[in-house]
């Protein structure tokens, strides 16, 4: 059976040791995370840094140890004009298996560069890296993935593979199957309608998702194309039904179970 996760922004800011268990008691082996909260304040959850606070990172192990969770992904090493990629020291702590990154600098050959300096980190840290296309993103279609791989020129440098992302970029199996399959190290799985819900593609991608079948995307045939052994995160974030007062199991029971089923 495929290892299934459960992605940071899809408990809207739980705080990170309530995280595991949650991710445990719905059957997922792992979590994604980044180092602080991407949260909602109307949901009243803390701030918290798994960067600053030492007691609060040694608590978040032993939970992960305890309950059998780990690190499938680590988030927040975004690309901008002034990056600093000094977070991998506190993910490789964590134990995550990846870092995750999507680039907001406009200048494609810095992206390129600093894409290159991050993936070469990351090995240092026996880390592997992938890199995320998002549309209107500097990495935002298949061929400037491909340009990315080249000028990296490092096997270790993979593709995650949103779901939502991809198929509102036009993209199914078939251009999956264009990539060699060692080159897909992740997948974040979601449904939506292929037609924008939100008039913001980035707040609809942060906050609204939806259960896979839920939608309107061809996930059987994306993930059929996808290698067996790769990580399959739930990243389906549900801002509104949060703030009704639906809490982070019951949104989620439904989407693992969704997911299992479309896994089999």
């Amino acid at each position: 059976m495929r290892d299934l996760a459960v992605e940071f922004i899809s408990v809207l800011g739980l705080p990170p040791v309530e995280f595991v268990h949650l991710s445990a008691d719905l059957g997922c082996r792992y979590i994604s995370t980044a180092l602080s909260a991407q949260r909602l304040e109307s949901l009243g959850y803390p701030e918290f840094s798994l960067k600053e606070d030492v007691r609060l990172r040694q608590d978040v192990l032993a939970a992960m140890a305890d309950r059998g969770i780990g690190i499938s992904l680590g988030e927040g090493m975004v690309i901008t004009a002034r990056s600093d990629v000094a977070d991998l020291a506190g993910m490789a702590e964590l134990g995550a298996a990846q870092v995750n990154t999507l680039s907001f600098d406009p200048d494609r050959d810095r992206t390129f560069d600093q894409l290159a300096r991050l993936t070469e980190m990351a090995a240092e840290r026996g880390i592997g890296a992938t890199i995320e296309m998002a549309p209107g993103l500097t990495i935002g279609d298949l061929p400037t993935v491909k340009a990315a791989f080249a000028h990296v020129g490092r096997p270790d440098l993979r593709l995650t593979v949103d779901t939502m992302h991809w198929a509102r970029s036009g993209y199914g199996a078939a251009e999956l199957r264009e990539l060699e399959p060692e080159r897909i190290g992740y997948v974040q799985l979601s449904d939506t309608t292929l037609k924008p819900r939100m008039r913001s593609y980035m707040a609809e991608a942060m906050y609204e998702r939806m259960a896979p079948g839920d939608g309107e995307l061809p996930l059987a045939e994306i993930l059929g194309a996808v290698p067996d052994d790769v990580v399959v995160g739930l990243e389906i974030p549900m801002r509104a039904l949060a703030e009704s007062g639906i809490g982070p199991m019951e949104r989620l029971r439904p989407c693992v179970v969704a997911a299992r089923e479309l896994l089999s």
